[in-house]
């Protein structure tokens, strides 16, 4: 059971975060300062960073939860189910409920775009995919006699940022998340398809 304290604690990160988040889209995110977000989640700046180690790590807060999204869909799969397939319905469940971290609502289009504008959230979004990569190879590694945890890990993760992104950049053509949703299913298990050949 999750102590006061804690919950405490997890409640002030998610407010520094909503907070900062609707000022970064609304303002751009080069434009919003560590003393505003503090001032407007009515902290203090070293809390901030207690919370958050980077700036850019307030608008991608969302990345330990993936890495416990990841890690939990392969650790807890069935016994004759690989990695691969693992990820693979992990990726269409997000898809189908619409996931901030794997799916598509239309509202997300703001998110995307606030990062499209900004080059040290664009290099931070890289770095996080390097981070998830390496986190889905310790998995594989740890739970699967997989030679290669690390090639195998950046094959799956490669293949969902292709995919995703066509998914992405639909939507910010103007496209529906309902219409954008379907298709990225598709996509996904064609791409799956394609390294099940390869990758069991």
């Amino acid at each position: 059971m999750t102590s006061l304290r804690e919950r405490k604690k997890a409640e002030t990160r998610q407010r520094i975060a909503d907070v900062a988040t609707l000022m970064f889209v609304t303002r751009g995110f080069d434009n919003v300062s560590i003393a505003e977000i503090a001032e407007a989640a009515d902290v203090s700046k070293v809390t901030v960073f207690n919370y958050f180690p980077r700036k850019e790590d307030i608008f991608f807060d969302r990345g330990p939860q993936a890495m416990e999204l990841l890690t939990a869909a392969v650790r807890d799969r069935a016994p004759d189910e690989s990695p691969v397939r693992a990820m693979r319905r992990l990726f269409v469940r997000q898809a189908e409920e619409g996931h901030p971290l794997g799916g598509f609502q239309d509202r997300f289009v703001a998110f995307w775009r606030t990062v499209l504008d900004s080059a040290a959230l664009r290099s931070r979004a890289r770095e996080g995919m390097d981070e998830l990569t390496a986190c889905l190879a310790k998995v594989i590694a740890e739970t699967s006699d997989d030679p290669s945890p690390d090639v195998t890990a950046a094959v799956i993760m490669g293949a969902f940022q292709a995919v995703f992104a066509q998914g992405v950049a639909r939507m910010l053509a103007g496209s529906t998340a309902v219409e954008v949703t379907a298709d990225h299913i598709v996509a996904v298990n064609r791409a799956f398809d394609r390294l099940a050949g390869g990758i069991s």
